[in-house]
């Protein structure tokens, strides 16, 4: 791993798990950025919290990820990233050494792999991807930019994420299957079938809850249309 210095952006939970991957990976982690005022200048589990977020700029020589985002707003991390403006170059990814990544496998900057995930043959995964612990990702699946994954998801072969999408914990995949861009699925629920963009599903067999209200999210989806804000928290990060 590089050793080029690391900032993470954030200093919630999703933030201080991505900041002890990297500790455990080698990286050169210098410290988190925050724009809660009462956290600048402590330290979280150890590591600084060295001041806002508007301070990327006067960090020339760090690179960056940003580590937020939760059922309730899966469009934060998205926001951060647009409101940054940051070149790609500056954002890096953070891979736990127990992860497992095939040599025919592609990560996109800014995204982070938890401990004991699998990428096992030709998985493409976008920018600023959110992959919690032992989650597993087999041959073919195509992972949009800003989707999380909570702990232990599982995707059947050639599944398709959208952009933004958010999996609860323990939710499975089935081969094939694509979900929309900007839906959310449910902890534990069994997805056997397409999902819309935009749409709330739960269950076993996953079915439809409700259409997902549009956060304030005015530019970033790359067709215009508007992502979901869902109100469930369903595996919660902070």
């Amino acid at each position: 791993m590089t050793r080029k210095k690391l900032v993470i952006i954030g200093a919630g939970g999703f933030a201080r798990e991505t900041a002890q991957a990297a500790l455990t990976a080698g990286m050169h982690l210098v410290g988190h950025l925050d724009d809660d005022p009462a956290l600048w200048g402590t330290k979280v589990d150890g590591v600084p919290v060295l001041g806002g977020t508007d301070r990327v700029h006067e960090l020339r020589d760090a690179s960056f990820v940003v580590c937020m985002g939760n059922p309730r707003d899966p469009a934060s991390r998205a926001r951060v990233v647009e409101r940054l403006a940051l070149p790609e170059r500056r954002y890096t990814t953070v891979v736990h050494p127990t992860a497992i990544v095939s040599a025919t496998s592609t990560i996109g900057p800014g995204t982070v792999l938890l401990a004991h995930t699998v990428l096992t043959a030709s998985v493409r995964v976008g920018r600023h991807v959110a992959v919690m612990p032992q989650t597993v990702l087999t041959h073919d699946d195509e992972i949009g930019d800003f989707a999380t994954f909570a702990a232990g998801v599982r995707l059947g072969g050639g599944a398709r994420i959208g952009r933004g999408v958010y999996l609860g914990a323990g939710a499975l995949v089935r081969e094939n299957t694509e979900i929309g861009d900007w839906s959310l699925i449910g902890m534990g629920s069994n997805v056997l079938g397409d999902v819309p963009p935009g749409e709330v599903w739960v269950g076993n067999p996953a079915r439809r809850l409700r259409e997902a209200p549009p956060p304030a999210l005015e530019q970033l989806t790359a067709d215009g249309d508007k992502p979901s804000e869902p109100a469930e928290a369903q595996g919660e990060r902070d």
